[in-house]
């Protein structure tokens, strides 16, 4: 039997820099972790932003941590459409020649003139798991989700591969929808 991943549905968030938490929420102060993420390191704050766009406003946008060298807005393309603005299908930290958006915290707010994207689904590997998939960091494969309602076949899943990384595949909430993805799910890799 072929070996499953996890597959997660990653909601829209933004990732800030030190100085931008501190412009949002007030000098000095640093995100508080409310819950540990299944990578590594990474965790989702207390602490919430409003995006304003140029045709309307999402609120309670969760802030994932820790800090980053970029801060990064990270929003399915329906968001986008509901703010007005473009999200370019990326990488994350891949925020060259994207647009830019309003952050408004409680204490501040900025614009950021560029960092809006929509994450490129992918799947994280360590060195093992991508040894035992048969697979390189940077491949592009296709993962099948089956179900009960909507059996998909995602193609053009990016494959990052790290040390720091635990296996699990992200999509974002269109993504996740259109495959009736809820609650704990698995799909299976499929190489091109």
């Amino acid at each position: 039997m072929a070996k499953k991943i996890l597959v997660e549905t990653s909601a829209r968030h933004v990732h800030l820099t030190k100085k931008d938490v501190e412009t949002l929420f007030g000098k000095g102060h640093k995100l508080t972790e409310k819950k540990p993420l299944s990578q590594p390191g990474q965790f989702a704050c207390e602490e919430r932003i409003k995006l304003v766009g140029p045709k309307k406003e999402i609120a309670n946008v969760i802030i994932l941590g820790p800090e980053r060298k970029d801060t990064q807005v990270e929003i399915s393309l329906t968001d986008a459409r509901t703010l007005g603005v473009e999200a370019k299908v990326r990488e994350s930290g891949d925020i060259e020649g994207t647009s830019g958006i309003k952050l408004v915290g409680p204490c501040g707010e900025l614009e950021i003139e560029k960092g809006v994207i929509a994450a490129k689904r992918h799947i994280h590997m360590t060195p093992e798991d991508a040894e035992i998939f048969g697979v390189q960091d940077k491949q592009i494969v296709k993962v099948k989700i089956e179900n009960d309602l909507r059996t998909t076949i995602f193609g053009d899943v990016v494959v990052r591969v790290s040390p720091k990384f635990a296996l699990a595949m992200h999509i974002d909430t269109d993504e996740s929808n259109a495959a009736c993805a809820f609650g704990t799910c698995y799909g299976k890799l499929l190489k091109r």
